[in-house]
């Protein structure tokens, strides 16, 4: 059997209904949606949408775990074993995870196969060893009223979490959230993607099995207009944790506020790949390929806009053109690969148009543009070169295998351009002085730098951005800290 069809199979064996409160969601009257294959435009399955009878089920069975049932009373070192059994769980099914993931999402199965997958089990292994180390601190004061007292912090869970994931990368996004709002106490309620649902009804699968109590952790598949709305004004939502665009991000934390509820938001980015005339250039543009393609450039800190200094400009734009010409599109189960396709058509339109778009403005168009002639949403690895940093492609967000190479001067340039954006999410820097390296990583404004790299994840480091890019962080301490309240306890001796 052939991993497509081994994949194909899976989707049979997962329940494509809502899990609430430990339970798999039987009502056929509920609406329903249509999950495409990007590769082939065919239905892979139809999933039961929760409506607002289900959310508010949700809802309510994630208090009633906290507030009244066992999960309340679970200590820190059984919560990071029952993530420690999540984490065995999900490794020993990373192929069927990697399998779906490439059939829903339409990315080439070495990517979550190194990537997505090591990553998902490695933040669920993190959190368990976090779960039973939440302390808080004393904190000496100068009394009450002429009488010594004790004061000190404790770190309490904040409550029940909404987490809605984007279809690019949902199996590890999914844990990025799940993980430590677990280990922290919360209760967990995940909207997936409704273009990508599929591997996180598996996790809830998963879940049931490790045996988180009834209520801990609900999936709710739906759109996003439906389903993710009624989540986010749902007034029992005690914080909001949203990857996706900054408009859709606008709409949660306009909810968001009306209770003032916390949030932590990751929408994007126009991530800047500065190349330095000292830099290797061959191991910079191995990197900077992998930064602008890989996942067919639907990654929220792609580094879509390529800077070269002007001096190695022409040599640089050449041997990248090279490397996207080695890029082999098509389905993503079939050997050699390298790229998929797009989620939908909607977002194949998309890319397409920023390229007419950078045509439109002057760009130069160095390699692709267009799209394959098969059934797909498919999108040919695209370079533009001679740009400016004021144009279309080099402002906005394109979410697809489009690069903007421009040129710079000399440093200050670089750092000029490379701020001069909405986004402040990631940034890559190839340079082989060590001072530049530290000074220019200190000067360019984003939530994670890389240096000869393209933005390592690790469950260790904190991630996220400004402007456009969201607040808030995840993964690292600052994920327990976006999951935790503070309380301060003073007794009078």
């Amino acid at each position: 059997m052939s991993r497509r069809s081994a994949a194909e199979a899976l989707v049979r064996n997962v329940p494509a209904t809502p899990f609430v409160a430990g339970r798999w969601e039987t009502r056929s009257t509920a609406p329903s949606f249509d999950v495409i294959d990007p590769v082939t435009e065919r239905p892979l399955t139809t999933v039961i949408e929760a409506d607002a009878e289900t959310v508010d089920r949700a809802v309510v069975s994630a208090h009633h775990a906290l507030d009244e049932g066992e999960w309340g009373r679970v200590d820190g070192a059984t919560r990071g074993q029952l993530l420690y059994t999540f984490a065995q769980l999900l490794e020993d099914r990373a192929e069927d995870f990697a399998n779906l993931e490439s059939l829903e999402v339409g990315k080439p199965g070495i990517e979550p196969r190194v990537i997505d997958l090591p990553q998902a089990v490695a933040t669920f292994r993190h959190y368990a060893g976090w779960a039973d180390k939440l302390t808080g601190q004393s904190i000496p004061t100068s009394g009450y009223q002429g009488r010594a007292t004790l004061s000190y912090t404790v770190r309490e869970p904040i409550g029940v979490v909404a987490a809605i994931t984007p279809w690019n990368s949902p199996t590890m996004i999914g844990s990025w959230k799940i993980a430590p709002a677990l280990a922290a106490g919360c209760a967990v309620v995940l909207k997936p993607p409704e273009d990508a649902p599929l591997t996180s009804l598996l996790l809830a699968q998963l879940a049931e099995q490790a045996g988180f109590p009834p209520g801990v952790f609900s999936v709710l598949p739906g759109r996003g207009p439906t389903t993710g709305n009624l989540l986010i004004e749902h007034p029992g939502i005690d914080k909001i944790s949203f990857t996706g665009s900054p408009e859709t991000g606008h709409i949660v934390a306009t909810a968001a506020a009306k209770g003032f509820r916390p949030t932590t938001l990751e929408l994007g980015g126009k991530s800047p790949q500065i190349v330095f005339a000292d830099a290797d250039l061959d191991a910079a543009a191995d990197g900077v390929a992998l930064g602008i393609f890989a996942n067919q450039g639907e990654v929220c800190a792609a580094g879509s806009r390529i800077m070269v200094a002007q001096a190695v400009y022409d040599d640089f734009v050449d041997r990248l053109a090279a490397r996207a010409a080695k890029i082999v599109v098509g389905d993503p189960f079939d050997a050699g690969t390298t790229m998929g396709a797009l989620i939908n058509a909607k977002q194949r339109d998309r890319v397409l148009r920023y390229v007419r778009l950078g045509r439109e403005e002057g760009a130069r168009l160095v390699t692709g543009g267009g799209q394959p002639d098969r059934n797909g949403y498919f999108v040919e690895p695209t370079l533009f070169a001679h740009a400016s940093n004021t144009m279309t492609i080099a402002r906005e967000e394109i979410f697809g295998p489009v690069g903007t190479i421009l040129a710079f001067d000399d440093d200050s340039h670089a750092v000029a351009m490379a701020n001069d954006s909405n986004y402040a999410l990631a940034a890559t820097l190839w340079t082989t002085d060590l001072s530049r390296a530290h000074t220019v990583a200190r000067r360019v404004r984003a939530g994670a730098v890389a240096v000869n790299g393209w933005s390592p994840l690790d469950p260790r480091l904190p991630w996220g951005g400004s402007k456009l890019s969201g607040h808030g962080r995840e993964l690292g301490w600052a994920g327990i800290e976006a999951n935790t309240e503070l309380k301060t306890v003073t007794v009078v001796l």
